[in-house]
């Protein structure tokens, strides 16, 4: 698979906001700020890596349909790898 700028552009924001946070806990900023903020970088590490998960597994697909093959053990391993990340 292929990682595109978009997919690499997404984890840079992640890193951006990880960042964030660790400056805040520097400046000793509220309690309440800071997780909301790790709660925010979260939701978007776990965002990246479903848009990845569903890129991959349409790249999967794809080919297995042109080379006439069962697609459903795609399917399968990219519920059981979301699953996972909870």
């Amino acid at each position: 698979m292929e990682y595109t700028a978009e997919m690499k552009n997404r984890l840079k924001r992640v890193e951006g906001q990880v960042r964030g946070v660790q400056k805040m806990m520097e400046e000793s900023k509220d309690c309440k700020d800071v997780v909301y903020q790790i709660s925010a970088a979260r939701t978007a590490l776990d965002r990246a890596m479903a848009y990845i998960v569903a890129e991959n597994l349409e790249e999967c697909i794809r080919e297995q349909i042109e080379q006439g093959g069962d697609t459903s053990e795609y399917v399968q391993e990219a519920i059981e790898l979301l699953g996972k990340s909870r």
